[in-house]
């Protein structure tokens, strides 16, 4: 199975989050099949740190399968975790890692990782980032931007194109090293290491990969 076919009713809320200012609709996008893998992989991420996966995401993610590259190897342990997961016990895992009583063992936040503190400066600059390219957080949505999950689905809708014309390379790559690219790497790595983190310890090792491949190619193209 392909990460393009883990579709469930968690990513249409997932993007309820964001939304376009004009709301008006999107043509649909045709990109290359390297980027559409790089746009589901972060939307797979973004889907899977957004809430608890139920039965249907966890059956989808058991039958994901890599390459044998370490992003494969990351991808097919969590596929094998995944057959012995049950929503029940993601979900209490989840909780532990993002909620907990008080708050959860991570603070997925870029302001977090970057300042130490909440809804500081990286948020701001986000908002006006996404405010420069038509984008505003939708009234139902409660969770600061800047969190881990919106910006993995807003760097897979920029590849892809969901919100308007795909982005370039360019933007691609000021987006990520503005936003993404300063903390999500050790914040992915602190997942695979939480105390709390099982079958989302596999994902932080597919997410550390991935981040790590997106940085380095983000560099060679400088090049």
């Amino acid at each position: 199975m392909s990460l393009s076919e883990t579709k469930t009713h968690e990513e249409s809320e997932l993007m309820t989050e964001l939304e376009t200012m004009t709301q008006a609709p999107v043509p649909p996008v045709k990109v290359g099949a390297e980027d559409q893998m790089r746009a589901d992989l972060y939307n797979y991420l973004g889907v899977m740190l957004a809430g608890p996966p139920d039965e249907m995401l966890l059956g989808q993610t058991s039958g994901l399968a890599g390459d044998d590259s370490p992003l494969g190897d990351a991808i097919n342990a969590l596929a094998k975790l995944a057959r012995h997961s049950k929503p029940a016990s993601a979900e209490r895992e989840f909780n532990k890692l993002f909620i907990g009583l008080g708050r959860g063992e991570l603070l997925p936040y870029a302001s977090y990782y970057l300042t130490g503190f909440l809804n500081e400066k990286p948020l701001a600059q986000l908002r006006q980032d996404m405010a420069a390219g038509g984008l505003t957080r939708a009234p139902n949505a409660y969770e600061p931007e800047d969190n881990i999950a919106s910006l993995m689905e807003m760097m897979g809708a920029m590849i892809a194109g969901r919100f308007g014309t795909a982005a370039d390379l360019a933007q691609q790559k000021q987006f990520f090293s503005k936003h993404i690219g300063p903390w999500a790497g050790h914040f992915f790595s602190d997942l695979e290491g939480a105390k709390s983190s099982v079958l989302y310890a596999a994902l932080g090792a597919v997410g550390r990969q991935f981040m790590e491949i997106e940085a380095e190619a983000f560099r060679m193209s400088a090049e």
